[in-house]
């Protein structure tokens, strides 16, 4: 027999049962849509966060307490107070940190504001105003405070354009005072929409002086976080180093595993969120493998009673001289086209799902997330679905082949 009428009889032997075949990929089409709509979102995501991540600029060092969490338990080493003004005073020293630009010890935390009766829960930033050149940001409207402002601690803000819009409406912000934590605050300069900034939400944010956080709002004398920007791409790596080692000998520490600080780059974060995203990716791939898994076991079950009801076929075709080999392969074929039918079907509404979601996220949370169609799920899923209908169908056509064409012939 040839391959073209193996292929042939294959194919009529699926069409005669058309339910009972739509019925049996069901399995599989889940399966594959799952594993689309994970690698999709997952990806999706993947890009928001590196383009949030990399909204604060390429040439951007963070510098935060406490040692790297490396687990659950160790997140409570994040809170520590080991950032202070010694700390800022050496990051900016040439002699001991190289190529540094600009550099923003910061404070951060969420206040009430009130203006005349409306109120809106912020985002708190207590910075200087070197976190402008870093985020590269300046208010539309108004001016940015000085470092005057920040050694007197002056009580003056600048507010992000939803929180212009809910306290203030269409009027004029620049010149009111607003009640920041219970304190009085100017408002000195409104924000543009600008949207994410790396950690910041600058919409949201309440930018005032850090020393004036750290004395009446928050009653501290350290930094959650320094923002520091090299004087150019080349030197980011070479900066960072400069201040693990600098920071290092101001914490008399010998041993990096006690750092009781962390310095990230951008590149540093992007392939953190890329280690993240993927393992999970794979582990939600990993469950929805599972429903491939108990598709092809149907795809079996359904197969092995389709050799019995088909007995007499099977020693028919024996008797007019169709091999064993002949046999197998017709069986094989149609439970690899079974699947590998679940898996167009399965493709094509994975890419469908995807793409509402990707709608609902932006839409409907106000997140820049992107549709991403991964090639690469698409590939896998019908690697998969057709290694599925192989292995699951190997069985039933073994059995088939194996059929006497005297017994078969004479099965009722």
């Amino acid at each position: 027999m040839t391959p073209k009428d193996s292929l042939k009889t294959a194919i009529g032997g699926l069409r005669t049962n058309k339910s009972r075949s739509a019925l049996t990929i069901l399995g599989i089409v889940i399966g594959i849509t799952a594993i689309i709509l994970v690698m999709s979102v997952s990806q999706g995501a993947t890009d928001l966060i590196l383009a949030q991540v990399q909204g604060i600029g390429s040439r951007t060092i963070t510098v935060e307490p406490g040692r790297e969490p490396r687990g659950p338990s160790e997140f409570g080493s994040i809170f520590t107070t080991s950032l202070r003004d010694r700390e800022v005073k050496a990051i900016k020293n040439p002699a001991l940190v190289r190529g540094v630009s600009e550099v923003a010890p910061s404070v951060i935390s969420t206040a009430t504001i009130l203006f005349q009766g409306e109120t809106k829960n912020a985002n708190i930033l207590g910075t200087t105003p070197s976190i402008a050149d870093i985020l590269e940001i300046q208010p539309e409207k108004g001016s940015f405070f000085t470092t005057t402002d920040v050694r007197s601690r002056t009580s003056v803000a600048i507010i992000g354009s939803e929180v212009k819009e809910e306290l203030f409406g269409p009027s004029d912000a620049v010149g009111e005072t607003i009640k920041v934590g219970g304190r009085n605050f100017k408002v000195i300069g409104v924000f543009a929409p600008v949207g994410q900034k790396g950690f910041f939400n600058i919409d949201k944010q309440v930018i005032i002086p850090v020393s004036t956080a750290q004395q009446y709002l928050l009653g501290i004398s350290h930094y959650n976080i320094i923002l520091v920007k090299s004087e150019s791409e080349i030197m980011v790596e070479r900066t960072a180093r400069d201040i693990r080692l600098t920071l290092r000998e101001l914490h008399n520490i010998t041993d990096p595993e006690k750092d009781d600080f962390h310095v990230h780059t951008q590149a540093d974060i992007a392939e953190r969120v890329g280690t993240i995203t993927g393992i999970l990716t794979a582990l939600l791939v990993s469950v929805a493998a599972i429903s491939l898994v108990v598709g092809g076991i149907g795809i079996m079950n359904i197969m092995l009673v389709s050799v019995t009801e088909r007995t007499r076929e099977i020693g028919l075709r024996k008797a007019l001289g169709a091999t064993e080999k002949d046999i197998m392969i017709q069986f094989l074929l149609e439970s690899v086209f079974l699947t590998l039918a679940g898996g167009i079907i399965g493709i094509v509404f994975g890419a469908i799902l995807s793409f509402a979601t990707a709608i609902i996220l932006s839409r409907f949370l106000d997140l820049a997330w992107t549709f991403t169609f991964p090639i690469s799920a698409a590939l896998l899923g019908l690697g998969i679905a057709a290694s599925v209908g192989l292995i699951f169908g190997l069985y039933p056509a073994r059995q088939a082949s194996l059929k006497s064409p005297i017994e078969a012939l004479r099965y009722e």
